[in-house]
């Protein structure tokens, strides 16, 4: 087997940005299996459920400690009227969900089971509310209704459906890409129109709204910029407008030059190393769309949020192609390890990120068996978990003395190896991925500014990129230990050997003197 070599320093104690926990997000849109069938299967089901909500996937989430969950929508919130989605079920009004896959639903998962569903992970919720097709007041509304004390309209129609206090609900989208499925808009039409829905969402009691504008698709640079003139002036010293606090950005990986090109699971070195080089593109994203902030808001106190992110293939056969329901293999894993180094390394801009979806949708963390109670892990979860101590953590500079050639991919070229690093509470957690798929890489790190009493690995390998988990196999891909090597090095410092084998991703915990 090739093999390369790699050698960084890692400076434990300079601490940068706190890596917010919310850039593990979630997002659950009512989109083929997510919500039915996924999260809800109602009160009557043989499957283990609280209040409709099935246990196992909750109990599965539990583990990855989710900091927010986005709902309900994706282009489905700007065709989602919340006032038919509360009250007795048996009188709420069903609707045809005509963006994805043509079918009725009965309504029977709205505001309340969202809230329990929060509750049962321990999430803070993030409601996408309706631009599109709705109004100012009924946004308006929907945010009386969660979160506000006391006597009001709203409030009394909370309580008649069977919730006294309030919510907290601190995560607001004021509708969603409005480029396209949310109004087909310009952007300075929608910047004017998200001021507008911005200034009608009131904090209620001690309730502080976080609201996110809807923004571009990619790299589109002009949607960030109305946004940003609409809260700021170019040069401007002074504290941005607190109109909204937050700008959106939606950003897919795949292989081909478009959305849906390609299988999920059949697919080719040159496909595995394209979806690379697109998966690696974001941080490129990020940084444009972070120097336009920075012209309008050099303080950072505009946060910027990837509100969806992840793999988009085809179909698996057989289903309903609006479902977008797809496998989920090593490579989906090794995209999702790339994407957190990079969103470590933006994280004194980026504030959150949500993965497109949670359950049975794109790039999910579980698939559920459709006419089951069977339940699959994926190789994306995997890694949320192993990363999960990055969460509020702060950032630690790594620097990359020595690395393994770069692939050439096309006219591309790709870094086959991505390492970040954090700390907090006495310990300090690396994250390597070796995105070569036929050569291991020796790995050797530099520890200097803190002493390091112990070190402790875990990978997720396979034998090949494509293997991935069934109800069959549901262990094809899994964490395993991983031997590391805690040596002295240079000066005192103390030196980790790890040889990462092909097309893995591994997490190194620190203990730290």
């Amino acid at each position: 087997m090739p093999s390369s070599t790699a050698r960084a320093v890692v400076d434990l104690d300079v601490r940068g940005a706190t890596i917010s926990k919310h850039l593990y997000g979630h997002f659950a849109e009512h989109l083929g299996r997510c919500i039915y069938g996924g999260f809800w299967v109602g009160e009557d089901s043989p499957i283990p459920n609280e209040g409709g909500l099935r246990l196992d996937v909750v109990e599965a989430l539990r583990a990855l400690d989710v900091p927010n969950l986005r709902w309900p929508g994706g282009c489905f919130a700007d065709a989602y009227h919340w006032r038919d989605g509360v009250g007795p079920k048996d009188e709420r009004p069903g609707m045809v969900n005509t963006l994805w896959g043509d079918v009725e639903e009965n309504n029977h998962f709205g505001t309340h089971e969202f809230m329990a569903l929060c509750e049962l992970l321990g999430a803070d919720p993030y409601v996408n509310g309706n631009v599109g097709s709705g109004t100012v007041r009924e946004m308006s509304e929907w945010v009386e209704y969660l979160t506000r004390d006391g006597d009001s309209p709203m409030v009394r129609l909370r309580r008649a459906n069977g919730r006294e206090e309030p919510w907290k609900v601190p995560f607001w989208g004021i509708g969603n890409e409005a480029w396209g499925c949310g109004g087909n808009m310009r952007p300075d039409t929608y910047a004017d129109l998200a001021s507008r829905y911005a200034t009608f969402l009131h904090d209620h009691g001690g309730n502080q709204l976080y609201r996110i504008a809807a923004g571009a698709s990619d790299d589109d640079l002009a949607w960030t910029e109305a946004l940003m003139k609409a809260v700021s002036c170019l040069g401007c010293t002074n504290r941005p407008r607190g109109t909204f606090q937050a700008i959106s950005f939606h950003y897919y990986s795949f292989a081909g030059d478009g959305l849906g090109k390609g299988s999920a699971t059949d697919f080719t070195d040159e496909q595995y190393y394209r979806t690379m080089v697109k998966a690696a593109d974001i941080d490129r994203v990020i940084a444009a769309h972070s120097a336009v902030m920075d012209a309008y808001d050099p303080q950072r106190r505009v946060g910027l949020v990837c509100d969806e992110w992840g793999t988009w293939w085809e179909p698996e056969p057989g289903t309903n192609p609006r479902f977008l329901n797809q496998q989920n293999t090593l490579r989906d894993a090794l995209v999702a390890s790339l994407h957190f180094d990079v969103f470590h390394k933006h994280a004194a801009r980026l504030r959150m990120a949500n993965i497109a979806q949670t359950v049975n949708v794109l790039q999910a963390m579980i698939l559920t068996e459709e006419d089951g109670d069977g339940l699959v892990l994926t190789p994306t979860y995997h890694v949320f978990e192993m990363n999960k101590g990055h969460q509020d953590a702060a950032t630690l500079p790594v620097h990359l003395l020595e690395r393994p050639e770069r692939v050439a991919v096309g006219d591309d070229h790709l870094e086959p190896l991505s390492i970040s690093a954090s700390t907090k509470d006495g310990r300090a957690l690396v994250s390597l991925s070796n995105l070569a798929l036929d050569a291991a890489t020796t790995v050797r790190l530099d520890l200097r500014g803190h002493e390091v009493t112990g070190a402790r690995g875990r990978i997720l390998t396979a034998d090949a990129a494509t293997s991935h988990n069934t109800v069959a196999d549901p262990q094809a891909v899994a964490p395993a230990e991983f031997a590391v090597d805690l040596g002295a090095g240079k000066f005192g410092a103390a030196e980790l050997t790890a040889v990462l084998p092909p097309h893995s991703f591994a997490t190194v915990e620190l203990d730290l003197a």
